[in-house]
């Protein structure tokens, strides 16, 4: 016999749309598109040929429309992977759980998921205004770690020779690493992205080795991330949200790819001075890639 989610564990509203997200089962479509910043789902829309509705929830905003022919729902995460355990889970549990029984659906249902955001470059050679597509994302923030099954989609050998060049302290999360969804890098590759590492930070000052008033406890950590090698990856960049994505998504049997526009060097010390237009261009650009 199947077995029943709880009322505590799986938890509706009223009108039987999901907690947080405020989306019912057949609201949501098989691509979708992640932002960050809730203003930026319009920025999506305004591509769409026809929107058919609009959530809105705090940070949680989500639209689904047509593109060229294509349905697509853009949903905003609001920052951090703590908000992607959200999304990511009810995204899946509206197309993957029977709301009325309570129940996993027997057929699983595969999403593509893709993340486009903003992020800090490491490396020099990766410019402000460019755009990166992450091969693989490593967290720092320990999210996957709560998750069974976690090894069985990590790459754990780049864990180990990453945390032995680092020093690893024993203090923070242990570091996961996830691989991008093959299908999905194949698709977006076609655009020219510059291609990495990405790092997601559980924060956006200490974490990503930035210091303000509060010192940190490894003042050379962006200089060791950035000369790290592993076979042909280097770790390109920082972000907030990508090892979650690409985490959840891997157990829950999903696609995803991240790209990013680069709007600050953090080795050049350099900021965009737009990068508006880079994101807009972006959005088109991946849009057009999964039609």
């Amino acid at each position: 016999m199947a077995r029943r989610i709880e009322e505590s564990e799986l938890i509706l509203n009223g009108d039987g749309s999901i907690f947080h997200l405020h989306l019912k089962p057949g609201e949501l479509a098989d691509n979708i598109i992640l932002v960050g910043d809730p203003g930026r789902v319009e920025t999506v829309t305004s591509f769409f040929d026809t929107v058919e509705l609009v959530r809105k929830n705090r940070e949680f905003v989500s639209a689904t429309g047509i593109y060229k022919g294509t349905r697509f729902s853009v949903i905003a995460t609001g920052i951090g992977t703590d908000n992607i355990d959200i999304v990511v889970n009810e995204l899946d549990a509206l197309v993957n759980i029977d709301f009325e029984t309570r129940t996993v659906h027997k057929e699983h249902k595969a999403l593509r998921m893709v993340r486009i955001g903003t992020s800090g470059s490491l490396q020099k050679d990766l410019p402000v205004d460019s755009c990166l597509l992450s091969s693989k994302a490593i967290g720092f923030d320990g999210l996957l770690n709560f998750y069974a099954g976690r090894n069985e989609v990590a790459d754990l050998d780049f864990e180990q020779q990453f945390k032995e060049s680092m020093a690893w302290n024993p203090l923070l999360a242990s570091p996961y690493v996830v691989d991008a969804s093959k299908e999905l890098l194949d698709k977006l590759s076609v655009n020219g992205f510059h291609q990495g590492v990405t790092i997601s930070a559980p924060g956006f000052y200490g974490p990503q080795g930035r210091m303000l008033r509060l010192g940190i406890q490894d003042v050379d950590i962006n200089e060791k991330i950035s000369t790290f090698k592993y076979e042909q990856y280097k770790i390109t960049n920082y972000e907030m949200e990508c090892s979650a994505i690409y985490g959840l998504s891997k157990l829950l049997g999903h696609q995803a790819a991240t790209v990013c526009a680069i709007i600050a060097n953090r080795q050049a010390g350099e900021y965009s001075k737009d990068y508006k237009p880079v994101i807009k261009h972006l959005i088109e650009k991946v849009l057009d890639s999964l039609v």
